[in-house]
């Protein structure tokens, strides 16, 4: 694998890291974060059959060696919504990115 490349825990594509989401286990609190933080990370591709199977065969957790909340899985479902179509308001990214400044 070439430099900054990552692998989705689901599909096993290898791609560079910035056309992944990135999930993270936060080495400092131990809680679930996604895009941010030092820790243990999981790369899924933003495709609708990586995050179905992540889903189902519990594959984030797997990798992770934690539990992911169903409110992480809702957020990337709901992040995947936004990029297939365009958003109604504006303040629909801070459910999956709540460190993003408010308008």
């Amino acid at each position: 694998m070439e430099p900054n490349y990552r692998r989705c825990v689901s599909c096993r594509r290898s791609a560079p890291k910035d056309e992944f989401w990135r999930v993270v286990k936060s080495h400092s609190s131990g809680t679930i974060v996604l895009d941010q933080g030092m820790g243990r990370s999981a790369y899924l591709c933003p495709k609708p059959e990586c995050l179905t199977a992540a889903q189902k065969k519990d594959r984030l957790s797997r990798v992770l060696k934690a539990a992911v909340s169903d409110q992480i899985y809702k957020a990337l479902w709901h992040r995947l919504s936004e990029t297939t179509s365009p958003p109604t308001t504006g303040d629909l990214g801070l459910i999956a990115s709540p460190n993003l400044p408010t308008n």
